[in-house]
């Protein structure tokens, strides 16, 4: 695979999700970036807009298998991962597979499950692995994760720990459609549509599991110039040192950076890494992974406010 075979396959990607999913390009952009960069996208947005829709489209398109877990305050851990079960007839414990056992799982409304259970998805987002009783069972690869959480209803959720919001690569931020996309929606429902008939919106398979890792090896191989590298620790290096923030970002975020990058610049058929790669991609990178002091908080000011302030305080590097 070159670069321009795979800017092919991300369009062709996008054109199929556009056939049910109306507006949204940066949440579209963003997950087909993680599926690429092995990681797990955190999708934050009040009922209704489209998200199980948008990953159940995903998996189409992608031919992936695709699981649903509805978090509860009663969901356990074992509910998640699966646990080890008597069978009679071979007369021993047996590993029965938990929903987690797939390549694009949905995490729907993460937050409404207790700490323990939240806790069990840790070591599969990380080692792509879940283990019960000592013995370690792999995930199928590629493997993603995408949460979803409602920003405004607090009552009866838990707030997911700053470990583990580390660890989702993008947190992207679902919002209402423009009146535009919203008569479109509503056009698409007067001709029939039905989101749970995906064959009948006419959703095709573009691309498949082994084209996906055949894109991640590809990306590996663009380049990324050491200036690129600068202008990444420095965004990062400043959210450690910026007034308005308690806590910065790890550098884990300085890694996600470069990755992905080098995903959206094979994704612009570029064999290069740009500065507009990273720019781009920042907001989503860093939001999730730096803390507001209290009082930024009092003054309104937001995660987003604060990450757009550093991008545009940080000098961009020019290549030539």
């Amino acid at each position: 695979m070159n670069v321009e075979q795979f800017a092919q396959l991300v369009e062709a990607a996008r054109q199929q999700m556009a056939k049910v999913i109306v507006g949204q390009e940066d949440i579209v952009e963003g997950v087909l970036i993680a599926l690429v960069g092995q990681g797990h996208v955190l999708i934050e947005g009040v009922p209704g807009l489209g998200k199980t829709l948008l990953v159940r489209a995903l998996s189409r398109v992608l031919s992936l298998e695709f699981k649903r877990i509805q978090f509860t305050p009663d969901l356990m851990p074992s509910d998640v991962t699966g646990n080890k079960v008597y069978d009679a007839k071979k007369g021993e414990l047996v590993f029965r597979a938990g929903p987690v056992f797939a390549q694009l799982l949905l995490a729907d409304e993460i937050n409404r499950a207790p700490a323990k259970t939240q806790a069990a998805l840790l070591e599969s987002m990380q080692d792509f692995q879940v283990t019960i009783d000592g013995a370690a069972y792999p995930l199928p690869r590629p493997f993603i994760t995408m949460a979803t959480q409602n920003p405004v209803e607090s009552q009866g959720t838990y707030p997911l720990p700053e470990a583990q919001l580390d660890r989702f690569m993008f947190k992207l931020n679902m919002t209402y459609p423009a009146k535009e996309e919203e008569n479109r929606i509503l056009d698409n429902y007067l001709r029939g549509f039905d989101p749970r008939q995906l064959d009948s919106a006419g959703v095709q398979a573009v691309c498949s599991a082994d084209q996906v890792e055949q894109m991640q090896r590809l990306a590996a191989q663009i380049h990324v110039d050491r200036r690129v590298i600068d202008y990444i620790t420095s965004l990062t290096g400043q959210t450690r040192n910026w007034g308005s923030l308690f806590m910065g970002a790890s550098p884990r975020a300085s890694v996600t950076l470069l990755l992905t990058s080098r995903i959206h610049a094979a994704m612009m058929g570029r064999d290069y890494v740009n500065p507009d790669d990273v720019r781009r991609l920042a907001p989503w990178t860093l939001r999730h992974r730096v803390i507001l002091n209290p009082d930024a908080e009092i003054e309104g000011l937001t995660a987003d406010d604060v990450v757009q302030e550093i991008i545009a305080a940080v000098e961009v590097p020019e290549l030539r």
